[in-house]
């Protein structure tokens, strides 16, 4: 196993739409690893493929943050949501920034397991919003976009700076 690096905004990857995975063979199998390793690691709930330079259907979440626990999401689609609810949210693409994303509180999960079996779930709360996150990495979406215009303009300027501080270019 190893650890990924982690793509950081702007990285063009971030706003790529990931392409549907057909291979479940041992080069995705390992690759799954890995995700699951760099999640741990980094300290997040999730990470999508996306996020580590990979342009596949592919992320892995563990809300609980318990190793075991993990669920490994093959071409996510999310059918149904229900409710709102905003909460705050950030980004091992977009560290040391968060904000305020409304979300819904609950969802209807259609996706492949690491096999490649076809397999549905329901998630609420805190569990939907870690799943709706992580899909939206794999259609080219961040956190950021969820929210309104200004609060976006902020959220970016804070992030360069802070990027800036750091010795970081963007």
């Amino acid at each position: 196993m190893a650890v990924l690096k982690i793509y950081v905004y702007p990285a063009p990857i971030l706003l790529k739409t990931a392409k549907r995975v057909s291979d479940f063979g041992p080069e995705t199998q390992e690759f799954i690893e890995d995700l699951i390793e760099t999640m741990y690691v980094e300290d997040g709930v999730g990470l999508a493929a996306t996020q580590v330079g990979v342009a596949k259907q592919i992320f892995v979440a563990c809300p609980t943050m318990k190793q075991g626990e993990e669920i490994i999401v093959i071409n996510p689609e999310i059918d149904q949501m229900q409710g709102e609810e905003t909460d705050v949210e950030g980004c091992l693409s977009l560290p040391n920034i968060s904000a305020k994303v409304p979300r819904a509180k609950s969802i209807r999960l259609r996706y492949y397991d690491r096999e490649g079996t076809k397999c549905e779930m329901t998630a609420k709360d805190f569990y939907a919003r870690v799943i709706q996150h992580e899909t939206d990495h794999l259609n080219g979406k961040l956190f950021v976009d969820r929210v309104d215009f200004g609060t976006r303009q902020e959220l970016l300027a804070q992030y360069e700076q802070i990027q800036k501080e750091k010795g970081r270019r963007l």
